[in-house]
C-alpha cells in the first residue's frame, strides 16, 4: 500500500513543544546528547546517567527510551543514536525511532543539525510501509512530525520514499491481480499522475516482439510492453531504462519446484522499480531524458507454452535457441534493449532485472550486481548506489565466456549450452549485452536484494523496492 503515514515538516523554533505520543531526541556517539535536543527533555534522571544505565553508544538504530512528564500525564521520549550522521546511519537512526512507534498516532522526531534529513525521513517513512490484504498487522504509526532540518532535503527524502513505497506495492501484489495487462494500467496511472508520455504494445502489435510473445504465449494473461517517457526542457542527454516484468514465473515447461516458486509474484522487481523511478523523475527535477521500457509476460506452462530446443526470432532479427525456459527474462529484455537501440537512439541504457539466482548465490541478499560497458557508467551507478542505500557491486564481462552462449542452430543460446552451471549471472549479461547495439549499457542484476525475508532498516519483509533510489539519484545528478 502507498506510504500511510503522513509527514510533516516543522521548522525549528517557530511552533510549540509536541504534544506527541513520542519524541525522538538524537544522542551520539560517545554517547553526547546532541546540542539539538535540550529543549525537548525534562527527564527524571539527569540524561548522562540513563544513557550511561544503558550502556549507550549513539550507535545508529539505537534506542533508549524513557517516561517524561506531559501535562499531568506521561510521555515517552526515545534517545536515538545517530552514529557518524553519515546518510546510511541517518537511514538506520529514521528506521529505528519509526518501527518504535508503529501503532501509535504521532511521532515527533528532532533532526540532528549535523545530520542528513532527507535520509533520516527516507529511512523512516520506508521503515513504516506496510501491505497487507486485510487487518492481520499493526498499523504504522500515522503521522510524524520532523522538527528541524532543511524542509527541501526532508522532502527529498520523502520523494525518494514515496518512489520505492510504489515499488513494492507492485511487487508484492499477489500475481491472481498482477497480470501483464494489470501492470500496463498501474503505468498508465502513473504516468497521468506524473505527466509521461505512455506507450502500450499488446496483441498483434508485439508481432516483432518475438521474446515477449514466445515467454508469454502459455499464459491466459496476455505480454504486453509498456514505454513511458520523460523529457524535461533542453535534455542533456537520453537514457532509456528497461526493465524485466516478468508478472509470475513458473519456470515455463523448465518447471521451477515448488519452493522455487513461491517468491516468483517479485520476479517483475526491475519493471516495477522502472515505473517507479518514471513516477518521480519531475519531481527531483532529473536534466536527461528518460524512456522507460517494461517488457511484461506470465511465464506459465500449457499446451501452447514455448518448448526447450525452440528458436524465436527476437525484435531485430536475431535468433535464440531456447534451451531453458526459466531464462526467460532475458528473452523479454532482449526485446526491449534491440527495440531502444533501433528505435529510440539512447546516450545511454541501463536494465534492471531480478534475472539470476547465481547474482544471488555471489553477492547475498543486500547487494546487486552491476555489468557494464563503459566505465563512467559503472563508477557512476556505483557511487549512487553507495550515496542512495542500494549498494552495488562491479561484475566482470569474461569475453571468454561468450562462446558458452553459441548454438548450432541459430545466433546464440539463451544459457550455457555446456550445462556446466558455472558463471551463470555473467553469461546471461554477456546475452544482454548483444542486444545493446555497442551503445554505454549497464545491467543491473537484482535478484538477491530485490525482495528480503524480513524486515531490517529500513527494508521491511517482501518487495524492498531496491534500484528505485539509486537510478533517481544517478539521473538527478
Amino acid at each position: 500500500m502507498p506510504i500511510e503515514t503522513t509527514p510533516v515538516f516543522v521548522t525549528r523554533g517557530t511552533g510549540p513543544a509536541p504534544d506527541a505520543e513520542l519524541v525522538a531526541v538524537p544522542f551520539g556517539p560517545g554517547p553526547a546528547l546532541a546540542p539539538d535536543a535540550a529543549p525537548w527533555l525534562e527527564l527524571p534522571v539527569p540524561v548522562d546517567a540513563l544513557l550511561a544505565h544503558y550502556e549507550a553508544k549513539g550507535e545508529p538504530g539505537e534506542v533508549v527510551e524513557a517516561p517524561t512528564a506531559r501535562d499531568g500525564g506521561v510521555r515517552r521520549v526515545l534517545l536515538y543514536g545517530i552514529g557518524d550522521g553519515s546518510a546510511a546511519a541517518s537511514r538506520k537512526a529514521g528506521a529505528a525511532v519509526a518501527r518504535r512507534a508503529k501503532g501509535r498516532a504521532s511521532l515527533s522526531v528532532v533532526v540532528p543539525s549535523e545530520g542528513r534529513a532527507a535520509a533520516l525521513a527516507e529511512g523512516a517513512l520506508l521503515a513504516a510501509y506496510t501491505f497487507t490484504i486485510g487487518d492481520g498487522r499493526a498499523k504504522p504509526v500515522k503521522e510524524i512530525v520532523f522538527i528541524g532540518g532543511d524542509e527541501r532535503d526532508l522532502r527529498e527524502g520523502e520523494t525518494a520514499a514515496r518512489a520505492t513505497a510504489l515499488a513494492r506495492d507492485l511487487v508484492n501484489t499477489p500475481s491472481s491481480v498482477k497480470t501483464p495487462a494489470w501492470l500496463a494500467e498501474q503505468a498508465k496511472a502513473v504516468a497521468a499522475g506524473a505527466g509521461l508520455g505512455v506507450r502500450v504494445w499488446e496483441g498483434p502489435e508485439l508481432g516483432e516482439f518475438g521474446g515477449i510473445r514466445a515467454v508469454g504465449q502459455g499464459s491466459i494473461s496476455p505480454p504486453c510492453l509498456i514505454q513511458l517517457s520523460y523529457t524535461p526542457d533542453n535534455p542533456r542527454a537520453h537514457v532509456v531504462l528497461a526493465g524485466k516484468g516478468i508478472t509470475f514465473d513458473t519456470g515455463g515447461l523448465s518447471l521451477k519446484p515448488t519452493e522455487g516458486m513461491k517468491a516468483m509474484k517479485t520476479d517483475m522487481a526491475g519493471g516495477a522499480a522502472v515505473i517507479a523511478v518514471m513516477s518521480a523523475l519531475a519531481a527531483v527535477e532529473a536534466p536527461v531524458r528518460v524512456t522507460g521500457l517494461v517488457a511484461c509476460a506470465e511465464n506459465s506452462i500449457s499446451g501452447s507454452a514455448q518448448r526447450p530446443g525452440d528458436v524465436i526470432t527476437q525484435y531485430g532479427g536475431r535468433t535464440v535457441e531456447v534451451l531453458n525456459t526459466d531464462a526467460e527474462g532475458r528473452l523479454v529484455l532482449a526485446d526491449a534493449l534491440a527495440y531502444a537501440h533501433a528505435e529510440l537512439d539512447p546516450d545511454v541504457v541501463i536494465d534492471i532485472a531480478t534475472l539470476t539466482g547465481a547474482a544471488k548465490v555471489a553477492l547475498g541478499p543486500s547487494i546487486g550486481a552491476v555489468y557494464a560497458t563503459d566505465e563512467s557508467l559503472a563508477a557512476a551507478l556505483l557511487e549512487a548506489g553507495e550515496a542512495a542505500g542500494d549498494r552495488l557491486w562491479r561484475m566482470p564481462l569474461v569475453e571468454d565466456y561468450r562462446t558458452m552462449l553459441e548454438s548450432d542452430v541459430a545466433d546464440l543460446a539463451n544459457v550455457d549450452r555446456e550445462k556446466s552451471g558455472a558463471a551463470g549471472s555473467i553469461a546471461a549479461a554477456l546475452f544482454l549485452r548483444e542486444f545493446t547495439g555497442g551503445r554505454p549499457w549497464a545491467h543491473l542484476d537484482i535478484a538477491g536484494p530485490a525482495r528480503a525475508g524480513s524486515d531490517e532498516g529500513e527494508i521491511t519483509k517482501g518487495g524492498t523496492g531496491f534500484g528505485v533510489r539509486l537510478l533517481l539519484r544517478y539521473l538527478a545528478a
